[in-house]
């Protein structure tokens, strides 16, 4: 299970700075399967994700689903409404049982002033991560399906994260059944081997020959 300190926003902090903050951390336990905040929900802090690993889900409004990420240990979720004090603008949910850390929004930013490194950090994270979401729609622009499923692919090979074909069509904005067509594709290949949700890669020189890779420097329990 990660600790503070093993969050990149607070990378600078002392031993001291990083006991004072965790006095303002409410842990919370969550089985798999369960929801962290909804979608419209008001939002009144963050949270840092301790162990296991959560997805965030954007809804339309015809009730199809896209993954905006899906984060793991060192990360954190609910970020994106620290300063406009708005609502989630998408769902949280686990994926396996996890830890996470709730920060109210008054307290960190409390901290915040005494601790002005943090706030560049959690800037530079920011930065990074919308690095990635341009990238990832200029990908779905110009890379076919299967591209973007076999960089999907060999993210999660890294990660270990198990996910459902239905999920991974989600992720990589494809449909199910073009999700399900390259997947059996590419095990018809021997390029994977799928067992019941876990990918494993056989040639990973393959996918990397079709994959553009992201520049954005992420944390591997960060997957977008």
């Amino acid at each position: 299970m990660a600790d503070l300190k093993d969050f990149r926003i607070f990378c600078d902090l002392k031993d001291k700075e990083l006991e004072k903050l965790r006095e303002s951390v409410r842990m919370i336990n969550y089985g798999r399967g369960e929801i962290i905040f909804q979608e419209g929900a008001p939002a009144f802090g963050f949270y840092l994700v301790f162990d296991g690993m959560v997805k965030l889900v954007k809804r339309s409004m015809r009730a199809k689903s896209q993954i905006l990420k899906i984060v793991g240990p060192g990360e954190v979720i609910g970020e994106t409404t620290l300063f406009d004090k708005g609502s989630h603008n998408a769902y949280a949910k686990t994926l396996d049982p996890v830890v996470v850390g709730f920060i109210e929004r008054g307290d960190f930013f409390y901290f915040l002033e005494r601790h002005p490194k943090t706030i560049f950090r959690l800037y530079e994270k920011l930065s990074e991560e919308l690095k990635a979401f341009q990238n990832k729609l200029a990908e779905r622009s110009y890379s076919s399906s299967k591209e973007r499923l076999a960089r999907l692919i060999l993210h999660l090979g890294k990660s270990g994260v198990e996910l459902s074909r239905a999920e991974l069509a989600e992720m990589a904005g494809v449909s199910s059944k073009t999700a399900i067509r390259t997947l059996s594709e590419l095990e018809s290949r021997g390029i994977i081997a799928i067992e019941s949700r876990r990918i494993k890669i056989l040639r990973e020189e393959y996918l990397q020959k079709i994959v553009e890779p992201f520049s954005a420097n992420l944390n591997p329990n960060l997957i977008i």
